[in-house]
């Protein structure tokens, strides 16, 4: 692995690129490394953020982490949209969200305070077996090109480095590169099994979805039920694609696409877009994703491990967000480097001649 960087960035994944973006933000870009076996444009299983929907939705927890990182995050991706549309491969997009049965009356409050265009359905307005619902605007984003799209910019305007290597282990980061001083670890699935980290309250989530073309389908909506989750989510600057889910299916692994999950999923969508059901969808694909959801939620936390010789270094463990790592991706890592402040203020005199925090 040739790095030799103060900062290290374990994972190309949302995670992994959010935390590099933050960063480089704070004049840090060339401080940075990032290190992963598969980056963006890559397509694998165990890549899990190209396989992604994806939009900004009320499908996070309700814990009071979750609601901090989303208000932040929504701000980013907002901001993006208002700037940046076609380049960074995120719109606003009118949303409708539905539950069936349970309504997450304090999460919907909290985001009502920050999400454009908020408005609660009256019930007369519902579909048939949908007991809450709410329309405002989100964004919607079209995953794989945003990756690219980071990693174009992170290179190319803040000099972050890119490595692609599969490491062993936390520790193997720091021993082939002296000059590490923290290590991000934004690995997603791979913290369950990783020697050193081995969170076992780390599991897969899976879902399937269609990518489908539907140039006539412009409004996002989704439907919350007991069992199941149903959404519609037209794909930025994609020629008309849709990508239409959906599963999440807890604990389990499973990569491969099934017909009946398809037909499953078509139904689910038909009835619940109008716009879907104007003119038959043409079918490009169906994927599997395996989000990287942790019991508990994410964590984000500092820790000090050692090394060769008993030596202390810093990790930041940054995973665990499960099918949320865009809308959140950005609060996660706000927090993330804000716990290690200190040693980033070093590090920036250090590289600069006077800190950039």
């Amino acid at each position: 692995m040739s790095v030799s960087t103060p900062i290290v960035v374990v994972g190309a994944g949302i995670i992994g690129l959010d935390v590099a973006l933050v960063l480089a933000r704070q004049g840090l870009g060339r401080s940075v490394t990032i290190v992963a076996e598969y980056l963006p444009g890559d397509t694998a299983v165990e890549y899990t953020s190209p396989w992604a929907g994806c939009n900004f939705s009320a499908i996070s927890g309700r814990d009071a982490n979750a609601l901090k990182w989303d208000r932040a995050c929504y701000s980013h991706l907002t901001k993006l949209a208002s700037e940046n549309p076609k380049e960074s491969f995120v719109v606003r997009t009118p949303s409708t969200e539905f539950w069936d049965e349970d309504v997450p009356h304090d999460k919907i409050k909290a985001m009502s305070e920050y999400l454009e265009d908020f408005v609660i359905l009256p019930k007369e307005e519902l579909p048939e077996g949908v007991s809450f619902g709410v329309s405002f605007t989100t964004v919607t984003i079209n995953a794989p090109k945003h990756l690219q799209y980071l990693q174009k910019m992170l290179k190319e305007q803040y000099g972050v480095q890119f490595v692609r290597q599969k490491i062993p282990n936390l520790q193997s980061v720091f021993e082939a590169n002296p000059a590490a001083k923290i290590v991000f670890n934004c690995i997603g699935n791979a913290a369950r099994t990783m020697p050193g980290v081995q969170d076992y309250k780390c599991y897969p989530t899976r879902g399937q979805v269609i990518l489908v073309r539907a140039p006539h389908v412009r409004r996002n909506i989704m439907r919350h039920g007991k069992d199941y989750e149903t959404y519609v989510i037209p794909r930025p600057e994609s020629n008309g694609n849709v990508i239409l889910g959906g599963y999440m299916q807890k604990g389990n692994g499973d990569g491969a696409t099934y017909s009946h999950e398809n037909q499953s999923i078509l139904e689910r969508t038909t009835e619940l877009s109008t716009e879907l059901r104007s003119a038959e969808p043409e079918i490009l694909a169906s994927f599997a994703g395996l989000r990287p959801s942790r019991e508990g939620g994410a964590r984000v936390e500092r820790e000090e491990i050692s090394i060769g010789g008993g030596e202390k270094r810093v990790v930041v463990h940054n995973y665990g967000a499960g099918g949320t790592g865009y809308q959140a991706g950005y609060g996660m890592a706000l927090e993330a480097v804000q716990s290690v402040e200190d040693l980033l203020q070093a590090i920036g005199k250090s590289q600069n001649g006077r800190a950039k925090l």
